[in-house]
């Protein structure tokens, strides 16, 4: 069994009793060496993965896995409510649909559905993070942030990807303003050459973006009248989608 097996192992015990393990209910339950399991222990307990109870010898749960719970529980949720309208959307479009959210100074996919004949490959598997400033869910996202989330975004030295990336940070903040005002954003091959990109803002019953959702064509494809069509499309399914999550 690997360090990581083991380490996983001991975790799952641990969180599995409410009271709290010893150390020596922690090597019986796991059947882990004690010399391993002594230094598993308090690499978890540095991580703050668990926590190490001084008055009764116990280890129990601590908040890291209590935060990323938290999150994976809240992403989840995001996920399975946007679901349907993504499918809807999907079948309207024809195209590439994805739905991310914002970790931090990046975005994340988390789910996505594709045509078997998309031509172009995508680099837009779930779980995979994506700038917000050059893709079209990260301008949504960046949009809907607190100033200071884009002010310290916009500071930055911004990476280019293609001769259309926005890399500076006023034409970031002018950009920003038109697709909170317009209610979706539009990335012209600016991560991705070949490839353009509409999104729209998911919104939580409270008001505040919970996730963006897009749909992904063809530059080819991509005429004024088509783009216009599939920002409709997209803030009308993005619009069906808020409120539920």
């Amino acid at each position: 069994m690997s360090a990581l097996s083991k380490g996983f192992r001991i975790l799952e015990v641990v969180t599995a009793d409410r009271g709290g393990l010893s150390f020596s209910d922690v090597v019986e339950r796991t059947e882990i060496p004690k010399a391993s399991a002594h230094r598993l222990l308090r690499e978890l307990v540095d991580l703050a993965a668990l926590e190490f109870d001084e008055a009764t010898r116990t280890y129990r749960g601590g908040l890291l896995l209590a935060g990323l719970g938290a999150s994976v529980t809240a992403n989840y949720d995001v996920r399975r409510v946007v679901r349907p309208h993504l499918e809807a959307l999907h079948l309207q479009t024809g195209s590439v649909v994805t739905v991310g959210i914002r970790d931090g100074d990046v975005g994340i996919y988390i789910d996505k559905i594709e045509p078997t004949d998309f031509g172009i490959r995508l680099h837009s598997e779930v779980g995979k993070r994506f700038p917000l400033h050059c893709t079209a869910m990260g301008k949504v996202l960046l949009a809907h942030s607190d100033t200071r989330t884009i002010g310290r975004i916009a500071r930055r030295k911004l990476p280019g990807y293609t001769a259309n990336t926005i890399t500076d940070g006023p034409a970031l903040r002018k950009e920003l303003d038109v697709v909170a005002d317009k209610g979706h954003a539009v990335d012209r091959e600016e991560i991705t050459r070949g490839l353009v990109c509409v999104a729209a803002p998911v919104f939580g019953v409270d008001g505040e973006i919970a996730a963006a959702i897009s749909s992904t064509i063809s530059s080819f494809d991509a005429s004024p009248e088509r783009i216009h069509e599939l920002a409709a499309m997209v803030m009308r399914g993005a619009a069906d989608a808020s409120g539920q999550n």
